[in-house]
C-alpha cells in the first residue's frame, strides 16, 4: 500500500491482481469526514453510477452478473433503494470494487471508478487525485528502470567476481587478501570506463554518499555491464592485466561513442 497526498487528504492506492486500486474511503473523507459509508452508498444509489458500474464491469469482468445488474438499475433512483459496496460486490460479483475489513480496510476501487467518484465528490479534487496518481506511477517507473539497470550490472559483476575467484585467485589465500584482488578487478573497469579508480574518486568527491558507479548515467551503466562481461571472459582466456586494461578501455571508448547518439538510450536517459 503507497500514500498520495491529495489537497492536504491522504489517499491510500493498493494493487489487486496487477491493477491499481484507490480508496473510496480516503476520497470520501474530503466531503464528510465522519460520515464516509454515507457518502458512498448515496453515490452507489444514483442510477448513472449503477450504469457506469455496470458497463466497466462488463467491460472487464467476464464473470460479472449482467441480470443482478439489472435488477440494481431499474431500482436505481428510488427513495427505498438502498445500496451498500458488500451488496453490490455479492450480488454481481464486481470486481471493480473492494471491500476490506481491518486496521487498513475500506471501500476500494478500481482506478477508473475511482476517478468517477472523485468527479462526483469534486471536479477540484478528481483533478488533483489524477495528477497525484500520475506522480505516483512515473515515479514507481523511474524506480523499476533504475532497479533493473542496478541488478544489471550485480548479475554482470556476480559473472565477473566469479571468473577472477576461478582463474585469478591462487589457493589458500586470506579473505582480505581476496577482497584485494576483486577490488583490482573492479578498479580494472573503472579505469577503463571512468578513467580513474574507485579511490581517486571518492578523494575528489569527498561530499558524495555514493560511489563511483552509482554516479554513472544510462550509457555507462549500458557500458559497464559489457565490460564485464567481456573483462570475465578475458581473464578466463589468460590474458594478463595490462592487456586487459588496454583491451577494455579501446572497447569503452568505442561503445560510449556509440551509446551517447543512440536513440534507444537517450529514450532511456529521459525517465530516469
Amino acid at each position: 500500500m503507497v500514500r498520495i497526498n491529495v489537497l492536504n487528504k491522504e489517499i491510500n492506492v493498493q494493487a489487486y491482481d496487477e491493477a491499481d486500486y484507490i480508496s473510496l474511503t480516503d476520497i470520501a473523507r474530503y466531503k464528510e469526514p465522519d460520515r464516509t459509508d454515507h457518502i458512498i452508498q448515496n453515490w452507489l444509489r444514483n442510477r448513472n453510477t449503477i450504469e457506469f458500474l455496470g458497463i466497466w464491469e462488463q467491460l472487464n469482468n467476464p464473470d460479472f452478473k449482467p441480470l443482478e445488474f439489472e435488477g440494481f438499475r431499474s431500482n436505481a433512483g428510488l427513495n427505498s433503494f438502498v445500496l451498500t459496496p458488500k451488496q453490490w460486490i455479492a450480488s454481481t460479483n464486481s470486481i471493480g470494487i473492494i471491500s476490506k475489513a481491518g486496521r487498513y480496510g475500506g471501500t476500494f476501487a478500481h482506478k477508473d471508478i475511482a476517478f468517477e467518484f472523485a468527479s462526483w465528490i469534486s471536479v477540484e479534487f478528481k483533478l488533483y487525485l489524477i495528477k497525484e496518481f500520475q506522480r505516483l506511477k512515473e515515479t514507481e517507473q523511474a524506480q523499476l528502470g533504475w532497479d533493473i539497470k542496478r541488478n544489471l550490472a550485480k548479475i554482470n559483476y556476480r559473472i565477473h567476481t566469479d571468473a577472477i575467484k576461478e582463474n585469478l585467485t591462487p589457493s589458500a589465500l586470506t579473505g582480505k587478501q581476496i577482497r584485494l584482488v576483486y577490488a583490482t578487478e573492479a578498479d580494472v573497469l573503472n579505469m577503463a570506463l571512468f578513467g580513474r579508480t574507485a579511490k581517486a574518486w571518492r578523494a575528489a568527491n569527498p561530499k558524495n554518499k555514493g560511489n563511483i558507479r552509482d554516479e554513472a548515467n544510462i550509457a555507462q551503466l549500458i557500458c559497464l555491464s559489457n565490460l564485464e562481461n567481456l573483462n570475465a571472459l578475458f581473464i578466463k582466456e589468460g590474458m594478463e592485466q595490462p592487456d586487459r586494461l588496454k583491451k577494455l578501455n579501446q572497447i569503452a571508448i568505442e561503445q560510449m561513442k556509440l551509446l551517447i547518439v543512440d536513440t534507444g538510450v537517450k529514450k532511456l536517459k529521459g525517465k530516469q
